[in-house]
């Protein structure tokens, strides 16, 4: 029975390769939005979670307050974008704008005020994103930092030829 040996090694190492192929997708969406994500890292000095999960819950608020045409044209945009709404703390949830949030909405209240005096002429900008503070702090960022987010998300959608969207995207995060 010997012979047989090595075509039972080759069946275990093609089924063991079939597993893990099962779980490429992800890799390959998260590879996909690799430009921003080393966007984010290189220009914000954050981690690749940190990047992912921060630039994931800016889609997730901005998923919330676009129409589905206008978040589909960002959506179009960014490859794998999927992957980084999903690396977001809590999901899709984002601050306390979900039913159930006393975990990122009450940090996102409190801070709301405290963001908010920190505007100054930027168009509100700061209190605009104070829903992403709950988000931002799981990740181990400041709050803040989601201002800082936000232009790098930009100028990636604007050089990928996504102005449209960027327009759309600013629009929903700042107004």
């Amino acid at each position: 029975m010997r012979p047989f040996l090595p075509s039972r090694v080759l069946l275990l190492a093609t089924a063991l390769m079939l597993v893990v192929a099962a779980g490429l997708p992800r890799a390959a969406d998260a590879a996909d939005a690799g430009g921003l994500v080393s966007a984010l890292t290189s220009q914000l000095g954050v981690s690749k979670p940190q990047a992912e999960g921060g630039a994931g819950a800016l889609f997730n608020l901005a998923k919330q307050r676009m129409n589905p045409d206008q978040f589909g044209q960002v959506e179009n945009q960014v490859p794998g974008i999927g992957g980084l709404m999903g690396a977001a703390p809590g999901g899709s949830k984002v601050g306390g704008s979900t039913s159930g949030g006393s975990d990122g909405g009450g940090l996102a209240g409190m801070t709301s005020g405290a963001l908010g005096g920190m505007t100054g002429g930027s168009g509100g900008g700061l209190g605009a994103l104070a829903p992403l503070a709950g988000s931002f702090s799981s990740l181990g960022l400041s709050p803040d930092m989601a201002t800082k987010f936000l232009p790098v998300v930009l100028e990636y959608l604007n050089s990928s030829g996504g102005g449209g969207a960027a327009g759309l995207l600013k629009g929903a995060l700042t107004g």
